[in-house]
């Protein structure tokens, strides 16, 4: 039986949970707390230790936008305050100013501030050019910066004049280049090459030019990046000066410029892909990350460093878990601070020289390693299933204390929603590790409904940060399930890689299933109330989930991949997406066609919502569009969501955050209990 209906435009107030209507119970967390929330990013502590200076965000609900300023404390936490409008700050090597970035004209500009009672600020840079981060020279007396320098057309036309006055339709984008277009963008206009401006203000001066990118700008291997060497005569930055026309993006090397001359000397270039290099204090190492060349879709990352003249490359940690984040130093260059993932949490790690490790902090949290001083404090944001995401330090003994809290006014007489770690093993016997979300009120001896919700990536991790969504559909009175399939990073590289050349499949579809069955063999689950959710490789598995079982009432996918044939040629990251199957397609389609939901979507008969940014370039709205118009064509209730000013996912506006969680709250609403005699089984879940 065919059902026609629309989803109208929701109320942005909030609903009460299933079952807790007109029932008195504790104070939860409402939806519309998200409209005054906020989170700490990249804690900058002071050379000597006493101050961090760290990004503050905020929902701004009357621009509807995230606002960013910049905030000081005491190295304790105490003379907490508001500093100054702007992001992506760093102190310079004495610790007199810092540099930030701040909009002028919407475009980021260079700023710095004295740090003594006068608070003077300056604007150092007025370029067109879009710079995207910044680093002190060793002396402070110069500042180096990534900015985007614009292509050359690659075909241009003189039209004849113009008659006076008229209104003439504006000149088309023009490319030949593979990727061609940026998610959060827009059409990619330029390259990013390295330049150096006075820190007093000045003319910036580009160090390094050419058709390729200073930098990676699609990196797997950290964040891509530059570092002074400490005489200050070079900086060392990573990248492939040498690209491949046809977009291959798994190749990038380590290079040295020269700041006077702009002379490159190639230091690591062995086919592999290095990145996000850093310097030591004695300018003898530098320690990079990566992997060496592999055909694979997920290599082994390692820790490696080299000597400043290219000689000598040495591994100090292979076969690493995900990849390490913040290369940073020890004062004395014996060893390298990092942040890393390991199932489910982010700790502080340290490996020397040797070789040898040391994992200097512990618990259930995420810490991101963001800044060290000069004696070793290391500063960063931690979260947990009870921490928003806050700024905090770990000591020289390895203490860690948060210093901040920037929603516990928010949270003050809130219950949260108990999270709780489970481990299972999936059908074929593989150890999985996942989590669970309960309602703030929740009673083992009542019926829940459950909500599976799957990770993108599909390399990345889920863990025990806290999550404002999962938190805000516990308060609904839904039990949340998510878990790390295979495929997920922060296990070994073999887990991560048991998907290569066959994601989504059998391995991650069985894991997903097995850990449904492990919260509902404990009996409080209401199966006719469950339901499934994802967004991009979440929104891939979501669609894979329901072509393979239709023991869920109903489905959202948000931002996915459907046909992989047409997303190679449709997504920002071509190069990446003509790398997901071998061989090519046009040599051999049947990985490309059978791991494409669309090819089973045939077999979905679960009520599934579509909903993608409308200006998505990493999974475009037309891989949503092919799902939406098979179902609708075989009468299976389908609503198709386009969501305005939202690149790749669906909340990075606050108010479409609202919208996200209330329209599949709607969707899954409408379908509150299968039929008597449904299946609920999984039955196809081996298939792929």
């Amino acid at each position: 039986m065919k059902i026609a209906f629309a989803l109208c435009a929701v109320s942005l107030a909030a609903a009460p949970a299933w079952g807790q209507a007109g029932n008195e119970g504790p104070q939860t967390l409402a939806l519309e707390d998200y409209l005054d929330w906020e989170e700490a990013g990249s804690p900058q502590i002071s050379p000597d230790g006493e101050r961090i200076v760290y990004t503050r965000r905020r929902v701004d609900a009357m621009a509807d936008r995230w606002a960013s300023e910049l905030w000081i404390m005491d190295a304790d936490g105490g003379r907490h305050r508001f500093l100054t409008e702007g992001s992506a700050v760093r102190w310079s090597p004495e610790g007199d100013r810092i540099a930030f970035l701040r909009p002028v004209d919407e475009r980021p500009q260079l700023f710095t501030r004295w740090m003594d009672a006068s608070g003077a600020e300056s604007q150092i840079t007025h370029t067109d050019v879009k710079i995207r981060s910044f680093d002190w020279a060793p002396d402070g007396r110069r500042i180096a910066f990534l900015g985007e320098v614009p292509f050359e057309p690659p075909l241009t036309i003189s039209l004849p004049s113009r008659p006076e006055g008229a209104d003439w339709t504006p000149d088309p984008f023009v490319t030949d280049r593979l990727n061609y277009r940026v998610d959060r963008q827009g059409a990619r206009t330029g390259h990013d090459h390295l330049f150096v401006t006075p820190a007093d203000g000045g003319t910036p001066r580009q160090l390094t030019e050419g058709e390729w990118d200073a930098t990676l700008r699609f990196s797997g291997v950290g964040s891509g990046g530059f570092d002074w060497t400490p005489d200050g005569r070079y900086i060392v930055f990573d990248g492939n000066r040498e690209p491949d026309p046809t977009g291959d993006d798994r190749v990038s090397a380590i290079h040295r410029v020269s700041v006077e001359t702009g002379e490159i000397t190639t230091l690591v270039d062995d086919g592999g892909f290095w990145g996000n290099p850093a310097v030591s204090p004695d300018g003898r190492h530098i320690a990079y990350v990566g992997h060496e060349p592999e055909a694979v879709n997920y290599p082994a990352n390692s820790l490696n460093i080299v000597s400043a003249d290219g000689s000598d490359i040495r591994i100090l940690r292979d076969d690493l878990p995900d990849t390490p984040g913040t290369l940073i130093w020890a004062g004395n260059s014996r060893g390298l601070y990092y942040s890393m993932n390991y199932r489910g949490s982010t700790q502080l790690a340290y490996t020397g020289l040797n070789g040898d490790t040391r994992t200097l902090t512990e618990g259930g949290h995420r810490f991101y390693l963001a800044s060290m001083s000069d004696g070793g404090e290391a500063a960063g944001t931690l979260s947990s299933p009870v921490n928003t995401g806050n700024v905090a330090l770990v000591g020289r003994r390895g203490r860690l204390s948060t210093l901040t809290d920037l929603n516990g006014d928010i949270l003050d007489g809130v219950t949260l929603g108990r999270v709780e770690e489970i481990n299972y093993t999936s059908p074929d016997g593989t150890p999985v590790q996942g989590w669970v979300v309960y309602p703030p009120d929740f009673d083992p001896g009542e019926s829940y409904p459950l909500m599976l919700h799957i990770h993108g990536g599909p390399h990345a991790m889920y863990g025990v940060n806290f999550n404002f969504r999962f938190q805000e559909w516990a308060s609904q009175g839904y039990v949340v399930v998510f878990t790390n399939p295979r495929g997920s990073t922060g296990y070994t590289p073999e887990f991560a890689n048991a998907i290569d050349n066959a994601y989504p499949g059998r391995a991650d579809l069985e894991d997903l299933l097995a850990g449904v069955d492990t919260v509902v063999a404990r009996g409080f689950i209401d199966e006719a109330r469950m339901y499934v959710t994802g967004c991009s490789g979440g929104g891939v598995l979501t669609a894979w989930v329901v072509a393979h079982t239709d023991r869920f009432a109903a489905a959202a996918s948000l931002c996915p991949v459907i046909n992989w044939i047409s997303f190679a040629g449709q997504a920002d990251i071509s190069a990446w997406s003509f790398n997901r199957f071998r061989p090519n397609y046009w040599e051999d389609p049947t990985n490309w066609l059978e791991h494409s939901p669309i090819m089973h979507a045939h077999n979905i008969t679960t009520p599934t919502l579509l909903m993608t940014g409308a200006e998505d370039l990493r999974t475009p709205l037309a891989q949503a569009e092919e799902l939406y118009a098979n179902l609708v064509r075989r009468g299976v209730p389908s609503v198709l969501i386009s969501m305005n000013r939202e690149y790749h996912g669906t909340w990075s506006v606050p108010s479409n955050m609202l919208r996200t969680q209330l329209y599949l709250r709607e969707w899954f609403e409408r379908y509150p209990g299968k039929e008597d005699g449904d299946s609920g089984g999984s039955e196809g879940a081996s298939d792929g």
